[in-house]
Order: C-alpha cells, then sequence, then structure tokens
C-alpha cells in the first residue's frame, strides 16, 4: 500500500463580512467548512462540485497561499499550517500548484525562459547562466514546446501552449505533490487531452501527487483515482473512481452523474434535476447543507448534520440515510 503524504483534516476557510461606517464584522462566508481528505504517493484525487462550492479556496488553503481558518493539514508529517517563513519556503520547494487561467498567472513582462528559471533561482538551487538554461530547456521541450520559444512572451503563445508552460513551472522544483486547479478548463477538447496525457505521463514517470480540481468529470474520471465531491465547502463524499460512478450514494452525487451528456442518443437516462439554486455560504442551512435541494429530506436532515463515515472499502459519505 502506498504511503499517504498528505492528511488534512477538518479543514475550514471563513471569509469575514464587514459591514457599515466601522467596517464592523457582521458574518462570515464558509468557503470552506470541515473537509477531511488524504492523497497517497502516486495518486490523483479528483475534487469536483458546483461553482462556487469552495474546491479552489480548498486547494490554495491547503498549500497555505490562503490563511486557514482552522483545521489541520500535514504533508510527509510536517504541520504545514504552522510553519516558520523559512520552513515554508522549504516545503514550497514539494508542493506546487497549476492554475486555472492560463492567460493571468504568466507575467507578459518575462519570457518563458524567465518564468520557468525564476523558483530555481529564488531556492538556490541554480544561477543565472548556461547550466540553468539547459535545464529550464529540457522542462520546458518535456512539457511539449521547443527550445525556439524560450525567449517568447505569454502573449505570443496558444491557451494550450501557455498552460503548458504553467505546468513546466510547477515542475520545475521536482515537487511530488501538485494542486491542479481547473488546468484543462480554457483550452479546448484536443488540447485538454494533450495536457491531461503529460499530467499522466509525468505522474508514472516522477511519483507525482495530484489534487485534481475540476467541473469535467468525464476529465476527472479519466486523469483520477479517488474522487470528492464538494457542496457547500464541504465533502459529502469521497470514493474509489469506479465505485463513486457505479454506486454512488448521496443525492447530489446522484444527480451530478446523471447530468453527464449520453453520447448514444438511443440511450434514455432518468436525469435528476435539483431544485432550486445553491444557497449562500455566507447563510448555510442548518443541519445537513443539502436539505433544501433533496429529494429524500426528512426532518432530522435540518435538524442534524450527518457524520462523514466510512461505509466501507474507503467509501466515505455524510448522508443520514446511506447505506
Amino acid at each position: 500500500m502506498s504511503e499517504v503524504i498528505l492528511e488534512v483534516e477538518n479543514l475550514k476557510k471563513y471569509f469575514p463580512i464587514y459591514s457599515g461606517t466601522f467596517r464592523k464584522k457582521v458574518g462570515d462566508v464558509k468557503a470552506v467548512d470541515g473537509v477531511s481528505m488524504f492523497i497517497k504517493k502516486g495518486e490523483t484525487l479528483g475534487l469536483v462540485g458546483e461553482s462556487g462550492c469552495g474546491k479552489s479556496t480548498t486547494g490554495r488553503t491547503i498549500l497555505n497561499l490562503l490563511e486557514a481558518t482552522e483545521g489541520s493539514v500535514h504533508y510527509k508529517g510536517k504541520d504545514v499550517l504552522n510553519t516558520t517563513k523559512e520552513e515554508m519556503k522549504a516545503l514550497r520547494r514539494e508542493m506546487q500548484i497549476i492554475f486555472q487561467d492560463p492567460y493571468s498567472s504568466l507575467n507578459p513582462r518575462m519570457n518563458v525562459s524567465a518564468i520557468v528559471g525564476e523558483s530555481l533561482v529564488e531556492h538556490g538551487l541554480y544561477k543565472k547562466g548556461k547550466e540553468l538554461d539547459e535545464y529550464v530547456t529540457e522542462v520546458v521541450e518535456r512539457c511539449g514546446l521547443a527550445k525556439y520559444h524560450m525567449n517568447r512572451y505569454p502573449h505570443e503563445f496558444s491557451g494550450g501552449q501557455r498552460q503548458r508552460i504553467g505546468v513546466a513551472r510547477a515542475l520545475a522544483l521536482n515537487p511530488s505533490f501538485i494542486v491542479a486547479d481547473e488546468p484543462v478548463s480554457a483550452l479546448d477538447v484536443s488540447i485538454q487531452s494533450q495536457v491531461i496525457n503529460l499530467l499522466t505521463d509525468l505522474q508514472h514517470e516522477r511519483g507525482i501527487s495530484y489534487l485534481f480540481i475540476s467541473h469535467d468529470l468525464g476529465v476527472v474520471k479519466y486523469i483520477s483515482h479517488r474522487i470528492g465531491v464538494m457542496y457547500l465547502g464541504t465533502l459529502v463524499e469521497l470514493a474509489d473512481k469506479n465505485t463513486l460512478f457505479d454506486n454512488p450514494k448521496h443525492p447530489y452525487t446522484q444527480a451530478l452523474l446523471t447530468a453527464i451528456p449520453e453520447p448514444d442518443p438511443t440511450k434514455k437516462r432518468n436525469r435528476i434535476i435539483l431544485k432550486g439554486d445553491i444557497p449562500s455560504p455566507a447563510n448555510p442551512p442548518s443541519g445537513c447543507k443539502f436539505h433544501t435541494r433533496c429529494m429524500y429530506a426528512k426532518d432530522i436532515c435540518k435538524e442534524q448534520v450527518p457524520e462523514f463515515r466510512n461505509l466501507g472499502g474507503d467509501h466515505f459519505v455524510a448522508c443520514h440515510f446511506a447505506k
């Protein structure tokens, strides 16, 4: 069994709401509200859910790019959320992120060589010179770009090429854990497959672990080993990908899976249409957060928060009636 390299326990991230002339705090936006998970070495954990459910915030809080309100994150036994500046800098070499938007995540004033090489110089792994240029060229070529691209600027590339630069930047430090925050959502389908295959190949070569955040359930099923489903800042289901797709237990997961387009027009699918809109994370419902849209909701759902429990075989569900 692979070793667990990342453990997240009861992670919370609240953004304060201020109002009035004196900027008095009147509440919190509960973006991430009690998330617990683990990721093994060489594994991809997919994270799916509606827009605004807290997926990206979870990824950034795990990396300590956003300060957590509560909870703990342990990476290879080290407490990520309670580290000094020097300790966090050392951890940055191990933990990287690929940002969602390849258009805004690259500095327009820097060429490819500078973008990819900047972190290597900052961490003291290389000094500016021939050796650095050779290594950066090697990384960039591994990510599907050519040597003649090195002196070009971001505006001279297509979206897919820019995302490859983002992947190269994340890989330059040779990390063992990467948060891939919707890395293919801004790309067309053919380029999506190239980037996903690149990530998969690199995982096989280097044993990298990914937290892969996406809306696209088809992409998540292809790349992930296990999948977590988020709703309103909370994990509602977490299981092996085949188990989750073949036997979803939470009503929200069941509704999500029926939304996947069916390529065969002769096949009829019983689509589950959820009522209403996702509630505000600033004022989430009491008890089970999904009870306002759930077809199976009973009184207990409104009063009691369901336990995120293991149904067997590491299939975790937060539902009172899941069996």
